[in-house]
């Protein structure tokens, strides 16, 4: 690689931009510059991403894992706009969306972070992509456990549809989003507080949940 260029640093690592001498971008996550304290956190979460896209290898619109070692990971460059930034309102968006969402689940791989929309690109074509796979379960059997957290995956979905085209929601979308799972009626309830209190006044994260400082650039691949 030719360049380098840094897109994030905090206490997990520091996520890297590299291209080479024809201008191919990938991205690293180098969990060696994570603080001592937090690097068996930053490799298990890099792990648990490498797991998830070497199952999803093959998916359009999910990055390829180049190379992984206890260092970290390089991946595929996507290149495009978060959706917060797009703010996309065309209904091809989420028609496809939800297909690349059932394809993820159909691989047995729940994301398990879709409530930031920084983990949502819109590419230059206008179609989703999804990135940022650190959270991401694995299954094999897609057991009772797995259908929850698929299920909350598209109840995300569902929220990001109804802020950008809410005239488009079905009945059926309407009474999944009014019936969040246990899960999630424990963490609102509780488990959200303590998440941003470590994230907000710990880390320092002051955004969408932590997620903004994720994508400093209007052109990003998380």
């Amino acid at each position: 690689m030719q360049s380098t260029e840094l897109l994030k640093s905090d206490t997990f690592g520091r996520v890297l931009r590299l291209r080479d001498g024809a201008g191919r971008a990938c991205i690293r996550r180098d969990v060696g510059a994570a603080r001592p304290w937090a690097r068996w956190l930053a490799r298990r979460l890099a792990r648990r991403e490498v797991r998830a896209l070497t199952v999803l290898a093959g998916v359009p619109a999910t990055p390829a894992v180049l190379r992984a070692g206890p260092w970290g990971l390089e991946r595929e460059w996507l290149a495009g706009r978060s959706m917060h930034e797009a703010r996309p309102r065309d209904a091809l968006y989420f028609r496809e969306a939800f297909r690349l969402l059932r394809r993820l689940h159909r691989a047995g791989v729940a994301h398990n972070d879709l409530a930031k929309e920084p983990n949502w690109l819109v590419d230059d074509e206008g179609r989703p992509a999804l990135v940022d796979f650190q959270l991401a379960s694995v299954s094999r059997r897609r057991g009772p456990l797995f259908r929850l957290l698929a299920r909350e995956d598209l109840r995300h979905f569902l929220k990001h549809k109804r802020t950008y085209r809410p005239e488009a929601l079905t009945a059926r979308e309407r009474r999944i989003l009014a019936t969040p799972a246990w899960t999630s009626r424990i963490w609102m309830a509780s488990g959200k507080r303590l998440y941003l209190l470590v994230t907000r006044r710990w880390l320092g994260w002051a955004d969408r949940e932590g997620a903004g400082d994720r994508a400093p650039r209007t052109d990003r691949t998380q």
